[in-house]
């Protein structure tokens, strides 16, 4: 009884939060909403694209609402349960398991024909239980090493040439005791980031019947790893990721680990940047194996009848090569239609050229429900071991034991 008396408060509590957050009214037949929570740089080019079908679909507009990615999640939900939320909805594709469970999300093979697909990456068709539930513009996603090239031309192949390029590189400048300039800097306080570490110690997130496989050597050995380069001042001691972007960006750590939403921006501040591999594991000979998703559309479930095949038009225009060429211009992001990978530019920029690359020694990003469980299990363990309150053994041991937790909650009926 104290669990439906709960479930009751928290479905009034989400009602109330759908009405504060929509009005109660009804949406208009002719504007189509996308919410998103892409970099400013990828909604940039999307703001102009929804400009585009605007004008060319006289009568019918299109906006974006930007939410931050925990916000999105959480927003849809509310809005999804209530019946209501935005026509499409745009992501990585790790959200796709979580939404289905919840019954968010609508397939999409009745509604595009296996011609429509053909010319995509298969990566980009993002199927779960047998069904497509996302099509996405872009693939990759990934993260990759981004060096300065007048502080240093040639950016280190192994984890031993970093670690010897660091001896010279990073330094107290000014003699304060404080350093001024890092060999590297990059998000490593986030598990997203540090997951190319463990793929490079021969681990991974979960097995093949995504169960989380968090409580290993290999996760002692890239949590030791990650506190060697905190000690010996590879890179900054805290470091997140607007903290990265400014440091590379001022000059003040020779390299960044960052994915291609940062890349324009980068150039944009007049860094000369290449891109290379994140340097091979010397102790395992293994590369780090960073994260590789499709980022993409998925169908509301309530969206039906004339309001879905507008919503299918903008999915169709938006996902049209020409059109998916312009966050390659704009970002080196590489656009999920084959077709248009033709363009010369992949064979003349080599910021594209070892972006893929990376790609290659990448591993898909599973999309599994379980996933969530993982990062939020992953979280406040891995915190909790920077901070000095766990050990790399406690910190694993932690992380399996909540990843398990939470997945079994997350399944209990």
């Amino acid at each position: 009884m104290r669990n439906i008396a709960l479930a009751l408060v928290f479905g009034v509590l989400l009602l109330g939060m759908l009405y504060l957050a929509f009005g109660g009214s009804r949406p208009d037949p002719n504007e189509l909403i996308i919410w998103t929570q892409d970099f400013a740089p990828g909604r940039v080019v999307l703001d102009s694209l929804l400009a585009k079908f605007s004008r060319e679909n006289p009568g019918l507009t299109a906006k974006q609402i930007y939410y931050e990615t925990e916000e999105l999640r959480s927003n849809y939900i509310i809005a999804g349960l209530g019946g209501s939320g935005p026509d499409l909805l745009y992501g990585p594709a790790d959200m796709v398991g979580p939404m289905h469970v919840m019954k968010l999300i609508q397939p999409l093979d009745s509604l595009l024909s296996e011609v429509e697909l053909a010319n995509f990456d298969p990566m980009a068709r993002v199927r779960y239980k047998g069904h497509l539930y996302m099509l996405a513009d872009r693939v990759g996603n990934h993260l990759t090493l981004v060096y300065n090239k007048k502080i240093l031309p040639h950016p280190p192949k192994t984890t031993d040439e970093l670690l010897d390029i660091g001896k010279r590189l990073s330094q107290d400048l000014d003699g304060d005791g404080r350093y001024d300039m890092y060999t590297l800097a990059w998000n490593f306080i986030e598990p997203f980031f540090f997951v190319p570490f463990l793929g490079g110690y021969g681990g991974w997130v979960m097995d093949e019947n995504a169960r989380p496989t968090l409580n290993t050597e290999a996760t002692i050995r890239a949590s030791q790893f990650i506190a060697l380069l905190r000690e010996k001042k590879i890179v900054p001691y805290e470091c997140d990721l607007d903290l990265a972007n400014q440091l590379f960006k001022q000059g003040k750590a020779a390299m960044v680990i960052n994915g291609p939403w940062s890349w324009g921006g980068y150039i944009d501040a007049g860094v000369d940047i290449g891109l290379a591999r994140i340097p091979q594991v010397s102790e395992t000979g293994l590369w780090p194996t960073p994260m590789v998703s499709a980022t993409g559309f998925c169908l509301n479930v309530n969206s039906s009848g004339e309001r879905r095949e507008k919503a299918l038009k903008l999915l169709r225009f938006l996902t049209e090569p020409e059109n998916e060429l312009q966050y390659t211009y704009a970002l080196r992001a590489i656009p999920s239609r084959l077709d248009a990978r033709q363009d010369s530019v992949f064979l003349q920029d080599p910021i594209l050229i070892s972006s893929r690359d990376q790609i290659s020694v990448g591993r898909p990003m599973p999309i599994d429900p379980e996933m969530r469980a993982i990062w939020d299990a992953m979280r406040p363990a891995y915190q909790s071991l920077l901070n000095g309150r766990l050990t790399p053994e406690q910190a694993a041991l932690k992380m399996q034991t909540d990843a398990e937790k939470l997945i079994h909650e997350m399944f209990a009926q």
